[in-house]
This record gives structure tokens, sequence and C-alpha cells, in this order.
């Protein structure tokens, strides 16, 4: 069997009739009697740090997972630290699930390979979501192993070009690019895409990677914000390759005394406080990543494959932008943490 690829919306479409509003919690593990995958135990990724941006979303979609299907979920908080996620991957297959779902790419092939196949050998599946596994996920697709989230390349690239049509950006300009080009594997893909595309367009980049702390806590990098943005004022658009730094858009911006539409900031993944910093001008555009479904459906990947031994799916989810003109539509879901 070859791993088919499906619109996440038609998917969507298909779940609505059963699927209801997403939960908001820190429970250590869901599950709901009676589902059809009653009796399926998963270990969980949502990524990290327990509630925060982005990571609460595909939590709720992963919560909501457990309570349609019956499966039950255990959940491994890694605070977007590979490290920590590479160890966790070790304890749950160690724990001997019937599956693994969530955001385990971001350990990259050369980490993540042995452990996948380690997993594999036991029978248990692995679902992956967010941050793709190019080399290891083809070995194991026909068992089961399916990816949900963007093509991480394409998706820089298309950021970057949607960004200097909207707002403008001129050759022989400049961007802010904060991502994460070290990254492991795939993740570091999209931020490439990004300089790729400005750089095509003759743009000139100032790059600066994101480190853990502000990784993890984005409000702490609202100094090295003011840094750059001091030392090359000519700057005038800023590429926040992060869900959590997107959030923080108007906090850096107002950290650097720089007005609502001063420069035009571009980034990733819808959350109330993206929608509120839309909405005022502090952020112009981003890619909706849809992460609730990166939640939801590797726990359904799992479910299909233990019950029914589908293949894996690949499942694109970051089809959309936003900004002021569509946003009003979104920020309603955006504060019931579905998108």
């Amino acid at each position: 069997m070859k791993a088919r690829r499906i619109k996440a919306g038609v998917t969507a479409l298909a779940l609505a009739a059963s699927v209801g509003l997403a939960t908001v919690g820190t429970a250590a593990s869901s599950s709901a009697a009676g589902g059809w995958c009653t009796g399926v135990k998963i270990a969980a990724f949502p990524g990290g740090p327990q509630g925060g941006v982005f990571a609460i979303n595909v939590y709720n979609g992963q919560v909501q997972a457990a309570k349609d299907l019956g499966a039950t979920v255990k959940y491994y908080w890694s605070n977007w630290d590979p490290s920590v996620m590479t160890t966790q991957l070790k304890e749950a297959v160690a724990s001997k699930p019937n599956g693994i779902a969530g955001i385990v790419g971001l350990v990259g092939d050369a980490s993540a390979g042995p452990i996948i196949a380690d997993a594999f050998k036991k029978g248990i599946i692995v679902a992956n979501a967010n941050s793709g596994l190019p080399i290891v996920t083809p070995k194991y697709a026909a068992a089961g192993m399916g990816y949900v989230g963007a093509t991480n390349y394409k998706a820089g690239v298309d950021l970057a070009n949607e960004a200097i049509s909207r707002g403008k950006l001129a050759k022989g300009g400049t961007s802010f690019v904060w991502g994460l080009k070290g990254a492991a594997g795939d993740r570091a893909q999209r931020t490439i895409g990004i300089i790729d595309a400005l750089e095509k367009a003759g743009i000139k980049v100032v790059y600066q990677e994101i480190d853990q702390a502000t990784n993890t806590t984005p409000a702490s990098g609202v100094p090295t914000f003011v840094g750059v943005m001091a030392k090359n004022p000519e700057i005038k658009s800023v590429f926040l390759d992060h869900g959590g730094l997107t959030a923080t858009a108007e906090a850096y911006l107002k950290g650097a005394s720089i007005k609502a539409g001063g420069v035009y900031v571009a980034g990733f993944d819808m959350s109330p406080a993206v929608g509120t910093a839309i909405k005022s001008g502090y952020l112009s555009l981003i890619i909706d990543q849809q992460e609730w479904l990166q939640g939801y459906l590797p726990i359904l990947q799992v479910c299909l494959t233990t019950k029914f031994k589908f293949s894996g799916l690949d499942i694109n989810t970051a089809g959309g932008f936003v900004d002021k003109a569509n946003v009003d539509a979104i920020i309603p879901l955006a504060a019931k943490l579905i998108r």
C-alpha cells in the first residue's frame, strides 16, 4: 500500500458531525468508553510547553479524538526541546502502547529513525505531525506511519511570496527573519524556504536563530527583537517562524517602540493573541496550520491502522492565509482554542 494524500479540509468536514468543541485542560490521560477505538493505548505528543500557544490546540485535538474514538491517551509535553522529546519517545516505546501520535518529527530523521524502527519492530504505530521525517516515513508508510502538517519548505516560500505581494516588499529592501534554521531535519526547511524566497526577490535578510529560552517562553525574546531592530533600522518587514513568537508580535513591536503597521510582520499559526494583533495592525499575515487537526488526525491514524490496517495518510493542514480581510471569521474559533 502507498501513503495517501488527502485534503485536510475534506477530512475536517467528514469529522464535523461527531467532533464537538475543543476542551482545555492538563489531564495526564484521556479516553471515552464505548468508541470504536476502545482498548487502544496511545502515547501523544502535543509539543510544549503545557498550555502554551500552538501546543494547547494540538492537545485539544488529541483530547477530542480520545473522547470521540474511545482510545486511552497519555500525554508527553516536551517544551519544544528535541532532547527532551527524544528521551520521551524512548520512554513511550518502553511503555508498549499501540501507537505514538503527534509532534515527534522535531528531533529529525537521524535521532528519530532508530527509535521509530524499534517501535514498529515491537508493533507500535507512529503517526507524526508538524515536522516531517522524509527519510523515515516512507519506510513505514505501509505500516501506518502518516504525517499531518505543512510541507515545511513550501510553507516558508509561500508565506514569503504572499508577504512580498500583499506587503509590496521591494527589491533592495531588508527583512528580519527570526527562525529555526539550525533545527534538526525538516523543521529547519520552513525558515530556509522563507530566506530563499526573500533573497530570490532581491531582499536582504537579517537572520536571528531562536534560542531555546525564547522557543519555550516567547516573551523572553523581547530584548533580542529590540536589539536586532535597533541595530538594523532599515528593516521594513519581519518574519516570525514560530507560532509562539507570532503570538507575541505585538509585544515585540511595542518593546521596540514600533507603531502598528510600522513594519510588515508575517508569521505562523492562529491563536487569540494573533487575532488581536492582526486586528490592531501589529501583525499583517499568517499561515494557519490548523494545529487542532495536527492533534486529532494522528490519533485517528493510529486507530485506523490498529483496527483496520490502513496505511499512513499524508495530510497538508497549512493551505490558507489569515489577515485583516478574513480574521473576524476565525477569531471566535481561536478563542475556543480550535484554530
